[in-house]
Parts: C-alpha cells; structure tokens; sequence
C-alpha cells in the first residue's frame, strides 16, 4: 500500500426488523445512532475512512444505506420499521453478496458486518431475495459462502440463545464471531451495542497493524490473545521488579490479601484474574499474563488488544492455554475467588 492511499473500512449493520422486535425499536435506533457516532470519532482519530451500509431484515431484505460516508450517516429513525417474521439466511446472503460488488480500488478495503437477530430464521424460503427456496440449501449457500470469502472480510452475529448460536455455527460462522445478547430488554440490547462497539474497537486498531480480518471479534482466547497478537498490538514485558504475582486460596477482600501478602494497599495497585463475565470500566487498566513465564504485559496497549472502548463494555474470558487476563480494581472490598492469582504492581 503506498502513503498516498488509506485503510478503507465497509461497515455494515444488519437488523432484524421481524415483529418480534417492536419493543425494541426506539432502542435499536438508538443504538445503531450510537454505534455510528462511535465510528465517525475512531474514523478520524485512527485516519481511516469508514463507509456504512445498513439492511434491515423481516419478510424481506431491504438496504436501507449504501456504503456512505460515516461523517455524512442520518439518523436511522426514518429508516427502521418493524413487522413480519425472520428471513435471516436471506438477510446475511444479500448483504454480503451485495458488498462484495463495491469496488475495491487503491487504497487497503477491509468488510465488517454485524448481524442482529433475535430470533431464528423462519421466512428466507419464502424471500424474494433468496437464492433458493429450500431451508437446507441456504443454510449451505451461508456456509459456503463464509468458508469463502477473502481475509479481508469478517462477517459476525448476534444472537438471542444457545440455539442461535449452534444455528449460526452450522452456517458457517465462525464461533468467535457469535455472542449471545439479552432480547428481552432494552438494557440487553445496549449491552448488545456495547460488545458490537468493542468488537469494532479491535477489529479498526487492527487495521493499523495491517489485519485485514478476524475471526475473533468477540474472543479472549488463545486466536486473539497470542505472542502475535500481543507482538502487534506494541506490548513489552513489564520489569518483574515492578510486580508480584500472589495465589488467592481462600475468598478473601481484595485489600485484605495485598495486606495480608505484606504490601501496602493502594487504590488500582492489584490486579485481580478475569475469571468470569464482568463489565470493564473506561478507566480500568488490563494486564496480561504469559502462563509460561509468568511475563506480565500491561499499558494502554493492553485495553487495545481486548478491544475495550473508552466506555463501560462486558468481557467475558475464553480458554486461553497460553494467557491470562488481570484487571485492575479500584474497589476494597472486591471479593477475589478462590484458585486464581493476585498481581500487585509495586
């Protein structure tokens, strides 16, 4: 890529307007209205042009934006209107078959699409826009299609339970590329926002280290926490001078094991080990650790690397062999679970 041409992100939003969704409307366009705005400030920050293109979903597909200008996005209140049933396979194939015909000239173009569902599909055999009318059959259009699309393309879903995602994972999805949301409430829909948002996080600082795609947008594993990825992301060892790794044997207050450890208790000093879901503040600081050597990383870059947004966003960890994930606490009294290690910087 020459320094006259630029990274060029296609974003799209894919979403379920099936009628089921009718409580949800105003928050949807509310969170779709956020996401964009989110895009518009990283676009300029980062210096990458982003382009946005939205469909919305029910009986039938329907492309409501067409890869414009992130700067020059309206709001989606006009453009989303709920009422009929789900045709999500027809949905996902029109959307990508569409942007596969933007043109891709000069410049480093990257696709990255989220489809919102929260409901199974129920009405593609009967859309318009399906290549076929049998149910199995665009199932396998779905997956042969995710299996192949070029490097520079990552396609992911939300959906409402596990059966979404062993549905979305027989079409092909890749399984770090599903999550599973809260349909049922407005606050499970902005959380839905808030992993989207994050997952674009990683997905837009990526591009700068020239990833062109993932396969790992809602993971902490082992695809997206690695040597590589840490390599990448600019990350270098701390001074194992500068902190103390602690085994946590017994529940016990956070302020009460650094003490009882035989260090002073500062606010933000201790880290404790991410070991189930829990929403990250803006502020929170992440560090990493390399299992092998006990190695810890940690600095801005580390947020980074998880793809946290300077936002509260929810992070849940995945099987890691190699790596585990320490977050810092600001709080006294946070209760540390049992079997799993303290790191107090020093």
């Amino acid at each position: 890529m020459s320094k006259s041409q630029n990274y060029i992100n296609h974003v799209a939003l894919v979403l379920d307007a099936s009628s089921s969704m009718s409580h949800l409307s105003r928050k949807v366009v509310e969170v779709a209205d956020q996401q964009i705005a989110y895009l518009a400030r990283r676009s300029k920050e980062l210096d990458q042009e982003t382009r946005v293109t939205v469909y919305v979903f029910a009986d039938k597909v329907e492309c409501v934006i067409y890869d414009k200008d992130v700067l020059r996005m309206p709001s989606l209140k006009q453009l989303y209107r709920v009422g009929g049933m789900t045709a999500l396979l027809a949905a996902t194939l029109k959307s990508q078959k569409e942007l596969a015909q933007t043109a891709q000239l000069y410049g480093d173009h990257s696709f990255l699409t989220f489809v919102l569902t929260d409901g199974q599909e129920n009405a593609s055999h009967r859309c318009p826009d399906a290549p076929a009318r049998d149910p199995l059959q665009l199932v396998q259009a779905v997956a042969t299609m995710t299996q192949t699309q070029e490097d520079n393309w990552t396609l992911a879903v939300l959906v409402p339970d596990q059966m979404g995602k062993r549905e979305a994972m027989q079409c092909g999805f890749p399984k770090d590329n599903i999550a599973i949301w809260d349909a049922t409430s407005t606050q499970g829909l902005e959380e839905a926002g808030h992993v989207i948002q994050q997952a674009t996080e990683k997905f837009m600082v990526g591009r700068t280290k020239g990833i062109r795609g993932s396969r790992t947008v809602f993971s902490t594993g082992a695809e997206a926490v690695n040597k590589d990825t840490i390599q990448a992301a600019g990350l270098t060892p701390a001074d194992p001078s500068a902190y103390q790794l602690i085994p946590v044997d017994r529940e016990a207050t956070i302020r009460n094991w650094v003490t009882e450890s035989g260090h002073t208790f500062r606010t933000g000093c201790a880290f404790y080990q991410l070991s189930k879901s829990e929403k990250i503040q803006a502020r929170k600081q992440i560090a990493v650790l390399e299992k092998k050597t006990d190695r810890i990383y940690t600095g801005p870059q580390a947020r980074t690397l998880l793809g946290l947004p300077d936002m509260e966003v929810r992070i849940k960890p995945d099987h890691n062999d190699g790596f585990t994930i320490f977050v810092q606490s600001t709080s006294v009294n946070r209760k540390l679970i049992p079997n799993t290690r303290l790191l107090i910087m020093t």
